[in-house]
């Protein structure tokens, strides 16, 4: 019996449609005969049946489901980015919506779930800092810059530049790409496992409140491929700091954000600028 349960806890979310068993099952010693224990057996067996038969094994898996955002459950998530659905996940500031970036397809949901208009960009999310310049210009940068500011919530705005990965869907018509490297494990397992970037925005709906929790986002549960749950997160409703370093020792505060002094403190260090 337990062993039915947790296999069909187990399957794919990216390829089923994902059906929660609600079986309520009396301990073994609670029957008093073999014939109700055979009785109950059987039973269990035809529930089973059915609940695999209401698989519907070609579409995508539905929404709602919310599992922990733990290591045990990174390969569900990367599956469903590469099946170009949209997850939430919890980041080192707020819950966010997030998919691969790579894919028209997934950005347009995100921006359907939000009901965010078209033109309002995207930021990506990438798993190490090394991974930016596959995805934006950095060689204007001093080194060791960027890894004064990341992991941690910042948003680096820097310029695309021919050679970026990106499509060419994202952000139409912008040369400049904010990038993320979250001070959070799951979310950059699952960037690091995708092997692209997330585009990455708050969960909510667009004008609304940001979430510190998945309570706070749970009419859009439904919308996802799943939800992660990382926990109530302590940074209150204040997002990443985002920061323009598109030219050379100069930067602006675009979103002053959770770590703004912090921010400033580093890129002074590196003789960097303010500009209104």
């Amino acid at each position: 019996m337990i062993s039915s349960v947790k296999a069909i806890e187990r399957l794919p979310l990216g390829s089923y449609s994902f059906k929660r068993l609600s079986l309520r099952c009396p301990r073994v010693e609670s029957f008093s005969s073999p014939y109700q224990k055979r009785k109950f057996a059987g039973s269990l067996r035809s529930r089973i049946s059915q609940n695999l038969k209401g698989l519907d094994m070609g579409s995508q898996a539905k929404g709602g489901v919310v599992l922990p955002a733990t290591g045990d459950h990174v390969e569900e998530a990367i599956n469903a980015i590469t099946a170009e659905q949209v997850i939430a996940v919890p980041t080192d500031t707020l819950y966010g919506f997030a998919c691969d970036a790579c894919s028209a397809q997934a950005v347009n949901r995100i921006y359907e779930i939000k009901g965010r208009k078209q033109t309002s960009p995207l930021a990506i999310c990438v798993a190490d800092v090394s991974d930016i310049s596959r995805f934006a210009i950095v060689d204007h940068l001093p080194q060791g810059l960027l890894d004064s500011l990341l992991p941690g919530p910042v948003t680096v705005v820097l310029r695309r530049g021919e050679s970026s990965m990106l499509e060419k869907s994202l952000n139409p018509g912008l040369d400049s790409i904010g990038v993320r490297v979250p001070d959070c494990d799951f979310i950059r397992a699952v960037a690091r496992g995708s092997k692209s970037a997330l585009a990455l925005t708050s969960a909510n709906l667009s004008g609304q409140p940001s979430s510190v929790s998945t309570k706070d986002f749970e009419d859009l549960w439904q919308h996802c491929a799943c939800v992660y749950d990382g926990g109530m997160l302590p940074s209150g409703r204040a997002g990443s700091t985002v920061v323009d370093l598109i030219k050379p020792g100069i930067y602006k505060i675009l979103r002053p954000g959770s770590a703004e002094e912090e921010t400033k403190a580093v890129l002074e260090e590196f003789f960097f600028q303010e500009v209104a």
